[in-house]
C-alpha cells in the first residue's frame, strides 16, 4: 500500500524549470516535485515532448515582458506533445494520443496545459521538436509579412535578426511571396541566412547601416523590426515615406522611442505593432486564417520540418543566457524527459 501511495504521488509531480525571481536566467532552477497541472475548461493536458525556447522567455525571466507571469512560476510557454487529458467545454475535442503544438503556461515541464482553441495537430510524419515554431515563430513571421505588412510580390523587405526563429521563417516566406530580402545578422551567421535565400545580408551592428541599405535598395517597402533600440532609427530611415510599413514585434536590444513630431516631420511611415498571442485573442478569425495558410504552406513544401537544437531540461538556464547574449542561431528547444 505504501509503495502504491508513493507511486501515485510520483505520478502527480513533474520535473520543471521554475523561475524563482526576476533576476534573469540565473534564477531559473530545476525542480523534481512540482505538482502536475490539471486542465481547466477549454484546455488540454499535454505530455510535453519538446518545449521551444524564445527571447520572450528571457524577457519574462527579467520581469520586462508585458503581462508576463510573476515569479515564482514554471517557465516556458511554447511546446509540442501528446494530449493525455482534457477539461470540459471543448468543441470537437481531439482524441487522447494526438500530438499537438501550441502555447500555454509552464512549458518547461513534463506536463502543461494548452488552450484547445490555439493548438494545431503536429503535421503527419513530424516529431514534436520539428513542429515547434508553427504557432509562434512562423505565425508571427506570416502575420508581419502579409495581413499587417501587406507584402506584395516585387517589393523589398528588411528582416532584422534574420538568423533567429522568426527571422529565418520571415526570410523563407518573403522569398516565397516574391519579395527581395535584405537581412541583418551578426557576421558569423551570414552563411545561415544566405542559405535561406536572402538577397543581401548585412551586419546589423555596422556603422552606417541605414546608408548602406538605402544605397542597395533606394528605400524598402516593409521592415520586420524585432531588435529595438539598436536598429529602430535605421529601420525608420530606410522605409519609403508614406507607403512604407514597419511592423514591430520585439525589442531585443531595448525599447526605442518615437514621437508624434517624428512621425509628422521626420519618419512618415506606417508603424504597426504585433504580438501573436494578443492577435489570436483580439482577432481570432484572422489568427485562424494564418494557421490555415501555414497548413497550406506545409502541404506545398514551403514550410519544412523544423531543425531545432534540443537540449536536456537542466541546460535551460544556459540556453537562455546564450540567447540573451545573441550567441544562438535558429530554434532551440528543451526535452523535459532528459
Amino acid at each position: 500500500m505504501e509503495t502504491d501511495e508513493r507511486r501515485h504521488a510520483a505520478e502527480q509531480t513533474v520535473r520543471a524549470l521554475v523561475q524563482r525571481s526576476h533576476g534573469g536566467p540565473e534564477d531559473l532552477a530545476l525542480v523534481t516535485d512540482r505538482r502536475r497541472p490539471a486542465p481547466g475548461p477549454g484546455e488540454y493536458l499535454v505530455r510535453v515532448g519538446a518545449a521551444g525556447v524564445n527571447f520572450a522567455d528571457v524577457m519574462q525571466s527579467r520581469g520586462t515582458y508585458g503581462g508576463g507571469p510573476r515569479a515564482p512560476y514554471v517557465a516556458g510557454f511554447e511546446a509540442a506533445g501528446e494530449i493525455v487529458g482534457a477539461g470540459p467545454g471543448i468543441e470537437d475535442p481531439l482524441p487522447p494520443g494526438t500530438h499537438v503544438v501550441g502555447t500555454g503556461p509552464g512549458a518547461f515541464a513534463q506536463y502543461m496545459t494548452m488552450s484547445a482553441a490555439g493548438v494545431l495537430p503536429v503535421p503527419s510524419g513530424w516529431s514534436d521538436a520539428e513542429a515547434l515554431g508553427l504557432v509562434l515563430n512562423w505565425a508571427t513571421a506570416l502575420a508581419a509579412l502579409k495581413p499587417l505588412g501587406e507584402l506584395e510580390a516585387g517589393e523589398t523587405v528588411l528582416v532584422h535578426a534574420a538568423a533567429g526563429g522568426v527571422g529565418q521563417a520571415a526570410v523563407r516566406l518573403a522569398r516565397h511571396y516574391g519579395a527581395r530580402v535584405i537581412a541583418t545578422a551578426s557576421p558569423d551567421k551570414h552563411d545561415t541566412v544566405r542559405a535561406l535565400g536572402a538577397d543581401e545580408v548585412l551586419d546589423g551592428a555596422r556603422p552606417g547601416l541605414a546608408e548602406e541599405i538605402t544605397r542597395l535598395t533606394g528605400g524598402v517597402d516593409l521592415v520586420l523590426e524585432s531588435v529595438g533600440r539598436a536598429t529602430f532609427e535605421a529601420s525608420l530611415s530606410v522605409t519609403r515615406p508614406f507607403t512604407g510599413r514597419v511592423v514591430v514585434f520585439g525589442a531585443a536590444s531595448g525599447d526605442a522611442c518615437l514621437s508624434t513630431h517624428d512621425l509628422v516631420f521626420t519618419h512618415r511611415v506606417q508603424l504597426k505593432g504585433l504580438h501573436i498571442g494578443a492577435l489570436a485573442t483580439a482577432a481570432p478569425s484572422l489568427h485562424r486564417s494564418l494557421l490555415a495558410e501555414l497548413t497550406a504552406l506545409i502541404a506545398q513544401g514551403v514550410y519544412p520540418p523544423g531543425t531545432p537544437r534540443v537540449h536536456p531540461l537542466a541546460e535551460g538556464p544556459a540556453v537562455l543566457r546564450r540567447l540573451e547574449a545573441g550567441r544562438t542561431r535558429g530554434k532551440h528547444a528543451l526535452d523535459p524527459w532528459r
